[in-house]
């Protein structure tokens, strides 16, 4: 039998019609297994486009292609053909069937002859017919058989077509059953109901293995986790759809839609691995259980533990960290501030605690545009120095006592309230800063264990380095410098190396003491939302989460409840080791750009380096500014005594004049030095803004 896809092969070209009536060619890039269609692709405008055509179109445009007919051969053997005949069988074989016009004339055996194509004869006088009385009956009665039997005669073709129509047709009611039945299950009134759809039957594959008390808490010198929180009021009243999906107690799966050339949408499942991976359903004392937990012991065996969470606005960091919301007012008991603090207390009451008779003391800052402020002492502005021994040194940080868990609540509400915010399209009270709280042990005043709880600005804040706002720059460039900073020092940290790059940010320059030293531990909590909104966003905080402790995961595990078979690799253990070769004295800032090229261009890096020297310019010049200040009263103060000098009846003139003249040598010595510095200090101010309009990032997305 013939195929049913005819002469059609994968390249052939064949005219296609479109649905505005043009007919053009286009290639044959599939023959599709419904035996019923074929996908053709052809280019137009500069872009590649294609779509699915059914087998009728293609045979009725391009004949030429369409399977050859099979016609059974008659009982009665035909008389062998004459040259013309034949000639004229393969004209007809090769344009299908030609319809008889009013010139030609059937043949002896039923074969339609063009007249064009007959034999010349000559000319002879025709003879008139007889009428239809004489004409014999039975040859009437023959042609008329067999033209029914050749009409009842078809090719297997023509079967196949039929076949073909068949099944199309049983296919669109199929079709229109299930559709009618999705409306049934699904709201059709949600925006993208079929990605939907798409979703729920993912899911109902899989085998759901969530993280429960009954799990064992392991120990990990960098633990990451990710956190998702629910749909929230905003989402649920757009209709928003859920598109994370958290199967097990460590993978994440976000289902990303996606479009097909054909406008045929999809469902792309990627798939992240972590130390743990909390749903929407989770608290924040079954998230603390699993993340801060198993570090407040750290600070009790002469160590540091940092804990921080990092996502965008609106995630669900402050809620995470600080404790739940009702309405604008949080309730900072159930945060995981407030649960470190009550478990450290606890711990003071341990017999082999108790006698190291220890005190615990509480900070609370903020890091703001590369500048730090203390939220315990009115946002006082602070000053980060070095000090001879290369300790990093917060200079007026207030150290705060506290006796117990009530006592840290209020210090948290006080610093809460004056953290800097502003309004944002995810959230009206978006955190624009890096919120530090940290829980100091001292014995006998030395330090004994730090525990550093951070709550991050929203990473999507970051992007935004090209505003016509400086200051808008300055945030989002200090934002995006620290975070690639944090990533890099924690990878330094989990691979055990004497070189930190903590020198690139204002927030890894305080925290240094934390990634330094034996006994450190860190705990990265990247929370996500759910919604198919933020899904680009929530990409790019797995994708930065997986930076800092890459696992690897197959999906396929995880589908139709096969249990995930994950054979763990810590990256850290396989990279390269270039910084063996990097000097401590190496630029941080150069160091952490050449680290993340995908996400920091060269024109980035400028700006970042104008940036860094601007901020740097900034407190050189407020700092001269200072000391001219005080040295200005100084002045005044000597002034006064030479004035009081003149009003003597005797007074040394010569003397006068002599100090007077090194009092104006001074102003006019360091009051240029200072009037130099400001020129450069703007002169900085135009590099940074001329570098912000060049910037070009490889990868325009979030951290």
């Amino acid at each position: 039998m013939a195929s049913v896809f005819g002469k059609i092969v994968v390249g052939t070209y064949v005219e296609i019609k479109r649905s505005d009536g043009r007919i053009h060619q286009a290639m044959v890039t599939s023959l599709n297994d419904d035996n019923e269609s074929v996908t053709v692709e052809w280019i137009e405008n500069g872009d590649t486009k294609g779509k699915e055509i059914d087998l009728e179109s293609i045979f009725g445009l391009n004949p030429d292609v369409a399977p050859d007919e099979e016609i059974p051969p008659s009982p009665e053997t035909p008389p062998p053909p004459t040259p013309t005949s034949v000639k004229v069988n393969k004209i007809a074989k090769n344009r299908r069937t030609i319809a008889p016009s009013k010139n030609d004339i059937p043949s002896k055996d039923n074969r339609v002859i063009p007249t064009r194509a007959r034999p010349l004869q000559p000319q002879q006088p025709e003879p008139a017919p007889p009428p239809p009385s004489q004409l014999p009956a039975q040859p009437n009665q023959a042609l008329t058989q067999q033209q029914l039997q050749n009409a009842r005669r078809k090719s297997n073709c023509v079967k196949e077509v039929e076949k073909l129509q068949e099944k199309r047709e049983r296919r669109r009611l199929q079709q229109q059953e299930l559709r009618e039945k999705r409306a049934q299950e699904v709201d059709t009134t949600v925006p993208n109901y079929e990605i939907l759809y798409m979703i729920r039957d993912f899911r109902a594959s899989l085998d759901y293995r969530p993280l429960t008390t009954a799990d064992l808490i392991e120990e990990h010198r960098i633990c990451v986790c990710v956190r998702k929180r629910p749909l929230n009021k905003k989402e649920l009243t757009m209709k928003d759809l859920d598109v994370i999906t958290i199967p097990s107690k460590d993978v994440v799966m976000v289902h990303e839609p996606k479009q097909k050339v054909d406008l045929t949408r999809f469902l792309e499942n990627q798939t992240f691995r972590f130390d743990y991976a909390f749903d929407d359903s989770t608290t924040n004392e079954m998230v603390y259980r699993f993340t801060a937990r198993p570090l407040v012991e750290t600070i009790f065996e002469r160590g540091m533990a940092t804990c921080f969470a990092y996502g965008q606005t609106g995630s669900g960091k402050t809620h995470t960290m600080g404790g739940d919301f009702s309405g604008k007012n949080q309730d900072c008991s159930k945060g995981i501030y407030a649960l470190a603090a009550r478990d450290v207390f606890l711990m003071l009451k341990k017999p082999n605690y108790k006698k190291l008779d220890l005190q615990v003391y509480a900070t609370f800052f903020e890091i703001y545009s590369g500048k730090v402020f203390d939220l315990l002492n009115r946002k006082a502005k602070l000053r980060v120095l070095e000090d001879g021994k290369q300790q990093v040194q917060v200079v007026g940080l207030q150290e705060k006592e506290v006796k117990c868990t009530e006592d840290v609540l209020k210090l948290i509400e006080v610093g809460n309230s004056c953290r800097t915010s502003g309004q944002t399209s995810a959230n009206a009270h978006s955190s624009r800063s890096h919120a530090v709280f940290q829980i100091i042990l001292r014995r006998k005043g030395k330090m004994h264990g730090k525990f550093s709880l951070i709550d991050l600005a929203g990473n999507e804040r970051g992007a935004d380095t090209s505003s016509a706002d400086r200051q808008t720059r300055l945030e989002g460039a200090e934002i995006n410098k620290s975070l690639l900073a944090l990533k890099e020092c924690i990878r330094a940290l989990g691979r055990n190396k004497p070189h930190t790059p903590f020198r690139a940010s204002k927030l890894t320059q305080v925290l240094r003491d934390s990634f330094i030293g034996e006994n450190s531990r860190t705990c990265m909590i990247a929370t996500i939302s759910p919604g198919m909104t933020s899904c680009e966003n929530t990409l790019n905080t797995l994708r930065y989460a997986n930076r800092v402790k890459e696992l690897t995961v197959d999906p396929n595990q995880v589908m139709e409840g096969g249990r995930p078979n994950i054979h763990a690799v810590n990256q850290l253990d396989l990279l390269d080791e270039e910084w063996l070769s990097i000097s401590p004295q190496r630029d941080d800032l150069k160091l952490l750009c050449e680290q993340n090229e995908e996400e920091v261009s060269p024109q980035l890096f400028t700006f970042h380096e104008a940036v860094s020297q601007l901020v740097e310019m900034e407190e050189q010049v407020l700092e001269d500014h200072r000391a001219v200040f005080q040295e200005s009263i100084r002045w005044l103060e000597d002034e006064k005594v030479l004035l009081e000098m003149t009003e003597e009846v005797d007074y040394d003139v010569e003397s006068y004049a002599t100090q007077l003249e090194q009092i104006l040598d001074q102003k006019i010595e360091i009051l240029t030095e200072l009037r130099d510095k400001v020129k450069s200090f703007r002169s900085t101010l135009q590099e940074e803004e001329q570098a912000s309009k060049q910037i070009n990032p490889k990868r325009p997305r979030a951290l």
